[in-house]
């Protein structure tokens, strides 16, 4: 194991790129939705979730038009895969603990408020559409069959937009003060300031997260992890980095509609657009622990949309989410089903 001193320099800073961008993401995403009047399920589960999302879409088409040579095919489809797995799981928990943690030093109630309907919507959603993508492995000889279900996945997502843009909700409370306003002492949130500011802080989240991936990926190759493993663990807990963040933040202010709609929207996306890449634009051939972290996330999910549905969801229903994600790493790990 060499692990070269820069990339883990490097590794720190991109995190904090990651950080400011997400504080000034979010901030101008909450605005936006004050000013368009746009209510907070489409706030969270559509254009916080699909700006978050960008870093882990676009990195598996990257391997795939690019490096298909160099293993790019098995990074691009465990990566699609292990998107989903890690934000029903890990990302998931980390809200529970965001809640915990902050219910506890008394900045915010312990109990979840969410809109049940959205955060029930966004689970269907993603149960059907992801479950629908991973048997697409069964037509990996078939590519017109790849491709049929490839579109029927965008037909969903385009559905899933229409419904909840018919049914977004109210439009939540009014956030603290623009920061770009604030530091311009502008005095006024003007659309143009905001959108500014949504472009600023997505265009830091994105470098932030290729530069964070990229070290990422060289501190586990010289520690020896396989390609594998790299897909579906490594690679999302980077790129899925800028969710966290932004999660953690709505917690801390008590928007839960925002933090885990950011999550549940970001699942349906992640379901249905780079799932529907990767069965267009590869044989779709996935391994046995490929399909079992697709099982994982569906059960997940679906423990949690009973929850929901029966208003029993508690943040320590989330943290567990983190219990699902180490057993179930640890046992494609040490039985090597990861790497088939």
């Amino acid at each position: 194991m060499n692990i070269a001193p820069a990339d883990v320099l490097m590794l720190l800073v991109s995190f904090a790129v990651i950080l400011v961008s997400c504080e000034l993401f979010t901030n101008g995403i909450e605005w936006l939705g004050q000013k368009l009047q746009i209510g907070e399920s489409v706030v969270g589960s559509v254009f916080a979730a699909v700006g978050t999302a960008l870093p882990e879409t676009v990195l598996p088409m990257i391997a795939v038009l690019f490096f298909k040579s160099n293993h790019g095919t098995d990074v691009a489809i465990g990566a699609i895969a292990g998107a989903p797995f890690m934000l029903s799981t890990l990302t998931l928990s980390i809200c529970g603990v965001s809640v915990w943690y902050f219910a506890l030093k008394g900045t915010r109630k312990k109990e979840i408020t969410v809109n049940r309907t959205a955060l029930c919507r966004d689970l269907r959603f993603f149960i059907a559409a992801f479950a629908v993508g991973l048997s697409g492995t069964l037509a990996h000889d078939y590519p017109a069959v790849r491709w049929l279900i490839a579109a029927a996945l965008l037909s969903t997502y385009g559905f899933y937009l229409h419904h909840t843009f018919k049914h977004e909700g109210e439009v939540g409370a009014s956030p603290e003060s623009l920061h770009l306003d604030t530091f311009l002492k502008a005095g006024h949130q003007e659309l143009w300031l905001i959108l500014a500011q949504v472009v600023i802080g997505l265009a830091g989240i994105i470098s932030g997260a290729f530069l964070f991936v990229s070290h990422v990926e060289a501190i586990a190759l010289s520690a020896g992890l396989s390609p594998l493993i790299l897909s579906f663990v490594v690679s999302p807990i980077a790129t899925e980095a800028p969710e966290k963040v932004n999660s953690v933040l709505w917690a801390r202010s008590g928007k839960d509609n925002l933090a885990l709609g950011n999550v549940t929207g970001a699942l349906v996306f992640q379901s249905c657009i780079p799932v529907a890449f990767g069965l267009a634009m590869t044989d779709w051939t996935l391994s046995i622990g490929t399909i079992a972290t697709g099982i994982v996330a569906i059960s997940c999910a679906s423990l949690y949309l009973f929850l929901i549905n029966a208003e029993r969801l508690r943040a320590v229903h989330l943290i567990f989410g983190a219990l699902a994600y180490a057993i179930t790493v640890s046992t494609l790990v040490s039985t090597g089903l990861a790497s088939r």
